[in-house]
């Protein structure tokens, strides 16, 4: 009988370390491919070669003077909107990048903050990139429309009569347009924002 308990405790130690190797295998093995999904899906790590792509291909690109645009708006015959870089001529001095300019179609009109004055100004706002900025302008012009009214009620009377305060206005707008455009599409653009008009009543 002593024998018979002696060689069956032998056999279970033999097939407990074998489940446990097996247990711990699969585990290795499970994690070790939940972390390549992780690192391919992009969640963790630098992700994986056709999500870096993706991200560049989006963002619009510097244009050079002469060079062809791919995105360039069809011109619609008005004025400083969309006109194709073919029909323009380039200057050889200056930047190296062509600016195209983009005219926003209506006055805007508010109150100056803690103030009974009016601001009307027209806009325009200038880019380097290719013309995927300018369409997103248009596109997106309403809600741009918008966030400039907010700045614009929010911007001190002395800031309206001044060249400085002036200034200051248009980075402010400049930002809030590349923030609009950066929410809806991924990429802002603008340069810079210019008065066309500029009346305080």
């Amino acid at each position: 009988m002593n024998d018979k308990k002696e060689k069956e405790p032998k056999p279970k130690k033999g097939k407990g370390l074998l489940v446990k190797v097996a247990i711990a295998l699969v585990l290795v093995g499970t994690g070790g491919g939940g972390t390549f999904a992780l690192v391919k899906s992009g969640m963790i790590g630098g992700g994986g070669e056709g999500h870096a792509k993706k991200k560049e291909d989006n963002s619009p690109k510097l244009i050079k003077k002469g060079e062809e645009d791919p995105y360039a708006p069809k011109s619609e015959g008005k004025e400083g909107e969309g006109e194709s870089a073919g029909t323009e001529v380039e200057g050889e001095g200056g930047s190296e990048y062509r600016t195209a300019y983009y005219n926003f179609t209506e006055d805007f009109t508010s109150n100056l903050k803690h103030s009974s004055a009016l601001v009307q100004i027209n806009l325009a706002c200038s880019t380097r990139r290719d013309g995927r900025v300018l369409l997103w302008l248009k596109k997106h012009e309403l809600a741009i429309r918008s966030a400039i009214l907010v700045v614009l009620a929010d911007t001190p009377e002395e800031d309206a009569f001044s060249p400085e305060g002036k200034e200051r206005l248009g980075k402010r707008l400049t930002g809030v347009i590349n923030a609009v455009l950066t929410e809806t599409e991924g990429f802002g653009g603008v340069d810079e924002v210019y008065f066309k008009s500029f009346l305080v009543q």
